[in-house]
């Protein structure tokens, strides 16, 4: 376990050496500004070291995040910068980990926690269940939980199971959280600023095979407009986003599958088909105008998703559209998601995950009249 963790209080009360590091460590970080090549990892991690700088009682802690950084690095550095009492290890009992952000949370600090792996998290699910979400209703408003929790989640990876669930469906069916999955790392940062802001628990899915993807981004840039948008009370809180403008038919993804589904865009253009794909973003809560504003122009719609179909996340997007935009349909709305199975092996997981010609497949079958 860390050392003893100062209140609230205490923590914005005292300014100490690790924040003045901190301080030291973001100044230089700022010098190095301009579009740079940054993968989603670096993305998270500077959001973090961003948060942590900001905001004394944000503390991130979970299995293996301090010395070593995170099994993906992305806590690399924090406990160097800020210290063991600010981002530390804990035993590898999730139920703890999140038992012991509850109360934190309720006594004024941020924790961001860890779960490492998506299905990891399950020891804790009665807590996050019966606590994380209800805390708030429970005591009438007068308790705020501001916590995040941060889960690695779905495939890709060439990892067994128990690595690779693709675990939102359980979070976005559970009143009193948010759902967060941002799928390129300029919203990476973004969101995650963003969810430790919250003044209400963040379930933040981070799609593990894109924390290597890489795009050019100014960190600046995303520091001054985080912090302008909080002036304003903006945030892309419950925003999609349309990642590829098109007129034929509309994708529907996120996390994971949204870089599959602009891949089978760009495919699908060269046969001569404009496809529009739409970023959810926020699963909870949903985006129910962007999303229907598209299908209803192009009349057509596909969704995608890495998770079983079977009473999913996908089955709610087919749903809510399905109830907004029936008369704007031109045929059934179609699903490409991963098979309802247990996660395969690693030689076998590139059969079981959305690819292009699986959704480019459901895209010909949308009955069409030529």
């Amino acid at each position: 376990m860390s050392p003893t963790v100062t209140t609230s209080s205490e923590a914005n009360g005292n300014v100490s050496a690790a924040t003045a590091r901190a301080a030291a460590s973001a100044a230089s970080a700022a010098e190095a500004s301009g579009p740079q090549s940054v993968t989603m990892a670096k993305a998270l991690n500077t959001a973090l070291a961003d948060a942590m700088h900001a905001d004394p009682s944000v503390l991130v802690f979970g299995e293996d995040v301090g010395q070593l950084g995170g099994v993906f690095r992305i806590t690399d550095g924090l406990t160097r910068t800020f210290g063991e009492q600010r981002c530390f290890d804990t035993p590898l009992a999730e139920s703890g980990i999140v038992g012991m952000a509850v109360g934190m949370a309720m006594n004024g600090m941020r924790p961001v926690v860890e779960m490492q792996f998506d299905a990891f998290a399950y020891p804790a699910f009665q807590q996050i269940v019966s606590h994380v979400a209800k805390m708030h209703n429970r005591t009438k408003g007068a308790l705020k939980l501001p916590m995040v929790i941060r889960v690695p989640y779905a495939g890709g990876i060439g990892g067994v199971e128990h690595h690779c669930d693709s675990s939102e469906s359980y979070y976005a069916h559970t009143a009193g959280l948010k759902v967060f999955t941002p799928a390129t790392v300029a919203d990476s940062y973004r969101m995650l600023r963003e969810a430790i802001d919250s003044d209400d628990p963040v379930m933040f899915m981070e799609p593990k095979k894109l924390y290597w993807s890489k795009d050019m981004v100014d960190l600046e840039d995303l520091r001054s407009a985080h912090s302008a948008n909080r002036k304003v009370g903006t945030s892309s809180e419950g925003r999609a986003a349309v990642a590829r403008s098109g007129t034929d038919a509309t994708l529907i993804a996120y996390g994971p599958s949204v870089p599959t589904a602009l891949a089978a865009a760009a495919a699908a253009a060269e046969e001569g088909r404009s496809l529009e794909v739409i970023d959810v973003r926020s699963i909870v809560p949903f985006d129910d105008e962007t999303v229907c504003a598209s299908v209803r122009k192009t009349g057509r719609a596909v969704v995608i998703a890495e998770a079983h179909g079977f009473a999913s996340v996908s089955s709610e997007i087919v749903a809510r559209v399905q109830e907004r935009c029936f008369h704007h349909l031109a045929a059934p709305i179609r699903r490409v998601t991963g098979f309802d199975v247990p996660y395969p092996a690693p030689k076998l997981e590139h059969y079981y995950l959305p690819g292009v010609d699986r959704i480019l497949d459901a895209v010909d079958n949308l009955q069409w009249e030529d």
